[in-house]
């Protein structure tokens, strides 16, 4: 077997170019991934207007519509724990800043190499910082609102000429293959589709569930705002391993800011745990990652490489891509080696057997309600 370094120079090379050129046309590619990703969760909807004999731009229109109607109820009904929230910021803000504080110099006593610095000079130069630098982040704020709202308005541009011009699309991309390979083209595009599709709708059913969830354990530790607090770890949690996590901090660190007994923080943070562990050794399993049969080293090279490209956005979009790319690479006899590395073909026994055991109660459990 003799290596080619021309043609790893050139494989090199193109994958150098494909990331550069992902990192220069972000504004513009990130937008369009997700309307790609919205425009497949929404098909169903649509095919099921057009049989109801609306031509295919109503029928686009009306779906999106009718997606923007219930994003917005969701956000109704968080609205007044929003307002109050932002009410009580001024004085989470100073909590914060004296827990820091306390922190910062039970440190500065312990390690002999600091310089020491009492309490109120710590609080008076965090002050003036958060001071000075408090027009470089409303200037900052500002900007990413005004990124997020032209990339949300062509998000729906883009997703609503998806919506019409989907058979144009898909009859352009299968005029690349040979006349006798289109068929086989065109179902490859349609497994595409319905892996996206089930990406999105598992990730819905988790939020819900996890939301509700989240939302009467804290109602029932106590917390305030336990609803936004709940649903918005819930949301957090689209980004693999990692938004759990940060969705759980939140709310953990607001407890202990505003609460002073320290066991509510620590019942939050048991209750986390204990929905994580529910979430990703039954739910997820269970809900979306039987459909983007992706191993756990992809959805970490994912997270990060995304992370690195386009931020929290590659970070949500890469795994579904990555999905993505198994079936289109499982077409291919030359891509076959790229598929078998990213999807899950090794579970253990272990791993069988857990999820044997969970399915078995989860079966038992229904039983009980029917």
């Amino acid at each position: 077997m003799t290596l080619s370094f021309k043609n790893l120079f050139f494989g090199v090379g193109t994958l150098f170019l494909f990331f550069a050129f992902l990192i220069l046309a972000k504004t513009i590619l990130i937008p369009l991934a997700f309307a790609l990703l919205i425009s497949f969760i929404l098909y169903p909807l649509v095919t099921r207007y057009e049989s109801w004999g609306m031509s295919p731009l109503f029928a686009a229109f009306l779906s999106i519509f009718t997606m923007i109607i219930v994003i917005a109820g969701g956000l109704f009904l968080f609205s007044t724990q929003i307002i109050d929230l932002s009410r009580d910021f001024s004085d989470i803000k100073e909590k914060i800043l004296i827990v820091f504080a306390d922190v910062t110099l039970y440190a500065n006593k312990n390690l002999n190499f600091l310089p020491t610095i009492e309490k109120g000079e710590l609080l008076g130069r965090i002050k003036n910082w958060l001071s000075e630098s408090s027009g470089s982040l409303v200037q900052q704020t500002f900007s990413s609102t005004a990124s997020f709202v032209t990339g949300l308005f062509l998000t729906f541009i883009y997703t609503f000429l998806i919506l019409i011009y989907r058979g144009g699309i898909i009859n352009a991309f299968s005029q690349f293959f040979p006349y006798n390979k289109r068929t086989q083209a065109n179902k490859m595009y349609s497994s595409v589709q319905k892996v996206g599709q089930q990406y999105l709708s598992g990730m819905l059913i988790i939020i819900v569930i996890l939301g509700t969830i989240n939302s009467i354990g804290l109602l029932i530790i106590g917390i305030d705002h336990p609803f936004l607090f709940g649903f918005l770890a819930a949301v957090l949690a689209i980004i693999p391993y990692i938004g759990t996590t940060l969705g759980a901090a939140i709310p953990v660190v607001y407890a202990l800011v505003s609460y002073d007994s320290a066991w509510t923080a620590l019942a939050v943070m048991i209750l986390f745990w204990a929905v994580q562990v529910v979430e990703s050794n039954f739910l997820t399993p269970k809900i979306v990652g039987g459909n983007l049969k992706v191993n756990a080293l992809t959805a970490i090279l994912s997270i990060i490489i995304g992370a690195s490209v386009w931020g929290v956005a590659g970070m949500i979009l890469f795994l579904p891509f990555a999905a993505m790319l198994r079936v289109f690479c499982e077409e291919y006899d030359e891509l076959k080696a790229i598929a078998l590395l990213i999807g899950e073909q090794n579970n253990s026994a272990e791993d069988q057997e857990r999820v044997k055991f969970l399915a078995r109660w989860w079966e038992r459990i229904k039983s009980w309600f029917s």
